[in-house]
């Protein structure tokens, strides 16, 4: 038989011999077999949601659908988790061929980079801050910053601890933007989206506030008033790091030649 308003064959009605059959159990689809990545991507899923303080084995099992214990298959403990979670940032980054001649272009493009990779979970940074990048993963990045500072001519000392002001210097800023990201979401902020939502009208406060203190006391604080406080994370943050790299280039043979674009 077939549907004459659409041509196509009918359901035929049940046979004698179906009637006395249970129906047919509705057949869920295969669920995708539990891996590292997926263990990963549920925890950084829960991270974003819930921040680090809210962050466990139990709440990623929860998240997949599985037993907790069926997660130590992939992950030995929270902190193993966690150490998987920073070095997936770093997937598809790109490691740089040391160029004296643009160190700190290198160096700017490598903080930058970072603070993004940083930004694009919810506490990333006090994650990086809790983990040392020396895992075999991370090693070659290690090697390719440390690279960019040798090769520009840095003494070894500077540029052995020059890796690590970088990445103090990125952790700590994102860790602060990171506060006043919560802090606004747990104000109801309409746009919880931006590293300091609520920073532009205390700005403007902090301003008035400083232009209005008294002159005898307090000069300096008067006098730049309107330049202490920055509407601009990305402001900041590309001054703090032009500081920094006008101080390492003061190291330089001739660090007179060396110094980078004038920050304003």
């Amino acid at each position: 038989m077939t549907d004459p308003a659409a041509g196509t064959p009918t359901s035929p009605p049940p046979s004698p011999w179906d009637r006395g059959r249970p129906a047919r159990a509705h057949v869920a689809p295969a669920r995708a077999p539990l891996s590292r990545q997926r263990v990963v991507e549920a925890a950084f899923t829960v991270l974003d949601r819930q921040g680090l303080d809210g962050l466990s084995m139990r709440q990623v099992a929860a998240e997949l659908g599985v037993a907790v214990s069926a997660l130590y298959a992939h992950v030995s403990s929270k902190d193993d988790l966690l150490e998987l979670m920073y070095t997936r940032l770093f997937d598809g980054a790109e490691l740089p061929a040391p160029d004296p001649e643009r160190w700190q272009e290198q160096v700017r493009n490598y903080a930058r980079s970072g603070r993004r990779r940083l930004r694009s979970h919810r506490d990333m940074a006090r994650i990086s801050m809790a983990h040392v990048p020396f895992t075999t993963e991370l090693l070659p990045h290690v090697e390719a910053l440390l690279a960019v500072f040798r090769t520009s001519g840095l003494p070894d000392r500077i540029a052995a601890m020059a890796g690590d002001l970088i990445s103090t210097y990125i952790d700590g800023f994102v860790l602060e933007e990171g506060m006043w990201q919560d802090r606004a979401a747990g104000q109801g902020g309409d746009d919880a989206s931006l590293a300091r939502p609520d920073w532009r009208a205390m700005a403007d406060e902090m301003r008035n506030y400083f232009a209005s203190l008294p002159a005898d006391d307090f000069p300096h604080l008067r006098a730049l008033a309107g330049l202490i406080v920055s509407d601009s994370s990305d402001e900041r943050f590309d001054i703090g790091l032009e500081i920094i790299l006008r101080g390492l280039a003061s190291y330089l043979p001739d660090s007179a030649a060396s110094v980078g674009p004038d920050a304003g």
